[in-house]
């Protein structure tokens, strides 16, 4: 059995070590991010209707109403409509009902998506407008847990904030600690 001379060795050492650096940097190497891999909260909203392909769509930062409905591929036919509402910029969880009142008229509606399909998409649930049923769909909520939140929000009318759950009867630290990152409070407007 022949051995390799000690130049051989060296050079395949040396071709070693290069390929474990290559490996090295291409799989654990990561240098800090650039402002370009920021990471970012997906804006997702949901447009149904008169449009081509309704359904829900991803963004990486909020849409306009036009984007919205472009990027479910524009409406079914031409119509009328006016410009300066198509500007107006979308939140996260918003509902986009298109309708046709006429042959050349549509109407454009905006709301919130269905619960689950918030809940689905990681967008946490206004703690002002939720429905017993809807609170259901929470890990951790059962129905008695949540009429009782229904029934604190009626008799302080309203929450001012998600901490403010802690006082709901049924509720404890721990208990807040779970469902806490599935809500947001949005002042009620009369």
């Amino acid at each position: 059995m022949r051995y390799f001379s000690l130049g051989h060795q060296v050079i395949l050492l040396i071709l070693a070590l290069f390929i474990f650096a290559i490996l090295y940097f291409k799989f654990y190497f990561h240098p800090y991010s650039t402002p370009s891999e920021e990471i970012f909260k997906e804006i997702v909203v949901e447009v149904l209707g008169e449009v081509q392909r309704p359904g829900i769509y991803s963004f990486k930062n909020p849409p306009s109403l036009k984007e919205a409905i472009e990027k479910a591929g524009g409406l079914k036919e031409a119509a009328l409509y006016d410009n300066n509402s198509f500007s107006e910029i979308l939140e996260s969880g918003t509902q986009i009902n298109v309708t046709r009142e006429s042959t050349e008229e549509i109407k454009i509606r905006l709301g919130r998506m269905e619960a689950n399909k918030l809940l689905v998409f990681s967008v946490p649930l206004d703690l002002n407008r939720v429905s017993v049923e809807d609170l259901c769909l929470i890990p951790g909520i059962g129905e008695s847990l949540a009429k009782e939140i229904v029934n604190y929000r009626k008799r302080q009318k309203g929450f001012r904030s998600v901490e403010e759950l802690k006082n709901v009867k049924g509720i404890g630290e721990e208990k807040w600690k779970t469902v806490k990152t599935f809500f947001m409070v949005k002042p009620l407007t009369e």
